[in-house]
């Protein structure tokens, strides 16, 4: 049985602590700390800057008579007031309750009557319009800060200038009991309600304290200890999910890293040039966009600059497969590579700012051919697992070692098993100091044990029941297995299909091997109790729209699919040449051209980007039964 070996850690007790230690130990106050872009300048902000405004929020926080252990909500889009709030929160030992800003009224009721929450921060009119039409049915806020000073007042409603003028006045009247109520804060003590966005029922609440968090932070910095306080993130993935709250949020106040907020999803290319960030942390599927754009661009034209883009990219492979079987790149090889550097790698880098080091890529798979993509170029993207449940970090690939469709080694203090589906035996069990770089170990369901592990869903001790077992283990339902020492994640429990042949078929990595063509944006896989398998797939509209030109009726129709024949047959070239790579099991007998993106706006995807099955599967019943006729 592999045990964990303990690890010497800081001697913290909240996250506040990381903070206030970045800013005097690591730091100085008047170091900046964030960025955030206001009127079109960048606006810098110090850890003065910071404190101060914790201190003016929790002297108004005192005065309301917030109690410790008392929920705070916020929906907000990522910026400084966020860390701001957050960061009081934390000091006082409140509870942070995100709810993502894309969800509807009736879930954002939901959450803040589950959570209790009596506080909510509000941050632009539409997000406030949303909560009004639910308002007479949150009992439990008592005030709602509007975030813009022009939107709502009176009553329950106040605006955020408003409370950081109260708080100033409130400072030295509450110092003794903000300080006392600091001091108190354990790290066992609960320091957020996370609600998972689930592909069936109503959230739940995650429950995380701050050792949960601050755990995470330290078995991330060994994991990566390329990260450093000289570097500056680019945030931009939502602070309501955990994977940003860590990844960027509490790492770099936990190192002293800088953080510069991105406008908007639309305006991240642009701030990249302008920050110039050397940290990102990002989603698969921006990274796939990414990859297809710098693909496109570079070989749509032809001519002998796409002939030397693409002998770059094959003489990075090369050079890139050698550092990876721990061989030395020869002397000629690296007079190539150098060269390719030179007339491809360096314009690209440059387009994302000249100075990222790496991506840390998390909260789906990533393709295989995406991240050799980005090696080939000499840019590192460090592909991660964990979910809300974990804080998030449960294996993370390391930065010397990348191997391209797994998530990683395991993090120094924590445990990983592979259970047998159909048993219920243990048949791996790793940790990091078991880590053996040749070790494959048979595919089950993969639990975890660790101090990231959370400690329950808030009021649902029978769901809390479900996914921990009498020996401790979290259940994560997602199958994975061993590959070269790292974890493999194969799919999730409960999206394997069984056909009707008896074949145990993962849908996702179907899906991904079609999802190397460009004319595809996403591929649904069909086929559980059936004899073969299909698919609900929709076209990269762009590339459909220049292969097709501006033939209207393609694109704004009423019909949810496309049933053009000729477009079919188009998308159907690339999955039979693609399908080349699957067991015959494993390739579809056919598929739907689906009009409009799965998406979570139509209800059919979570706020993480992943598609809801049974909804799918009611939805769309008649056009997937037609395909079995």
């Amino acid at each position: 049985m592999s045990t964990i070996i303990q690890k010497p850690e800081p001697n913290f007790n909240s996250l506040h602590e990381f903070y206030v230690h970045a800013a005097t130990e690591i730091h100085s106050l008047n170091h900046p700390v964030m960025f955030a872009k206001e009127k079109g300048v960048w606006e810098k902000y110090t850890y003065q800057d910071v404190l101060e405004c914790v201190a003016q929020i929790g002297a108004w926080f005192m005065e309301l008579g917030l109690g410790k252990g008392d929920r705070v909500a916020m929906v907000l889009d990522n910026c400084p007031e966020y860390y701001f709030i957050d960061q009081t929160i934390q000091k006082l030992g409140l509870v942070n309750v995100s709810i993502y800003p894309t969800l509807t009224h009736e879930e954002t009721a939901y959450i803040l009557n589950d959570s209790g929450a009596k506080v909510l921060f509000v941050g632009n009119a539409f997000l406030l319009k949303k909560f009004k039409k639910v308002q007479s049915d949150c009992n439990t806020v008592v005030r709602v800060v509007c975030m813009p000073s022009d939107l709502e007042s009176g009553g329950i409603f106040t605006d955020f200038a408003s409370v950081r003028m109260e708080g100033q006045a409130l400072i030295e009247k509450h110092a003794a009991a903000v300080e006392s109520r600091f001091q108190a804060v354990e790290k066992t003590d609960l320091s957020t309600l996370i609600y998972t966005s689930g592909t069936t029922g109503m959230p739940k609440g995650v429950m995380l304290t701050h050792y949960n968090f601050m755990s995470n932070c330290y078995d991330a910095k060994d994991l990566c200890p390329a990260i450093t306080s000289d570097d500056l993130y680019l945030s931009f993935l939502p602070l309501s999910h955990v994977f940003e709250r860590l990844a960027t949020m509490y790492l770099s106040t936990y190192i002293g890293a800088q953080v510069a907020f991105a406008e908007n999803i639309d305006k991240v290319a642009q701030n990249i040039q302008e920050m110039r960030p050397t940290l990102m942390a990002a989603v698969p599927r921006l990274l796939e966009r990414v990859h297809d754009k710098v693909y496109k661009s570079a070989t749509e034209k032809g001519g002998a600059s796409a002939k030397i883009f693409l002998w770059a990219l094959k003489v990075g492979g090369e050079a890139r497969v050698r550092r990876d079987e721990g061989k030395m790149v020869g002397p000629l090889l690296a007079m190539q590579v150098a060269i390719a550097e030179k007339l491809v790698y360096s314009k690209i880098k440059a387009k994302m700012g000249g100075r990222l080091k790496m991506f840390v890529s998390g909260a789906g798979a990533l393709p295989v051919h995406v991240g050799e993509f980005f090696a080939n170029l000499g840019m590192r993207v460090q592909e991660g697992y964990g979910l809300s449940e974990t804080s998030p970090l449960v294996t993370v690939n390391e930065f010397e070692r990348q191997v391209y469709g797994t998530v990683g080694r395991v993090a120094p203090r924590q445990q990983v098993a592979i259970q047998n589906i159909e048993t219920k035996e243990i048949v791996a069990l790793q940790t990091y100091d078991s880590f053996e770089p040749n070790y494959q170990s048979e595919e089950g369901e993969i639990l975890v044990k660790g101090p990231n592990v959370m400690q329950g869903y808030w009021n649902r001790p029978e769901a809390t029941a479900e996914v921990f077992d009498a020996e401790g283990w979290f259940h994560t339902g997602d199958i994975g297995k061993f590959d070269r020492g790292y974890l493999k994640i194969t799919d999730r429990l409960k999206n394997m299909l069984k056909t009707s042949l008896g074949k145990n078929i993962y849908p996702t990595q179907i899906e991904n091997v079609l999802l190397r063509s460009p004319k595809l944006e996403q591929v649904f896989i069909i086929g559980d109790k059936r004899e073969y398998l299909t698919a609900i797939i929709h076209p990269n509209m762009d590339e459909l729209k220049t292969a097709f030109g501006g033939r209207k009726d393609y694109f704004e129709v009423s019909d949810p699919f496309i049933q053009d024949e000729e477009i079919k047959k188009w998308m159907q070239e690339d999955v039979k040449k693609l399908s080349e790579n699957l067991a015959k099991f494993e390739r579809i007998k056919d598929f739907v051209v689906k009009r409009e993106p799965f998406s979570v706006e139509a209800g059919d995807m979570t706020i993480t980007l992943k598609i809801k099955r049974k909804v799918v599967m009611e939805k769309y019943a008649d056009e997937i039964e037609a395909m079995y006729v």
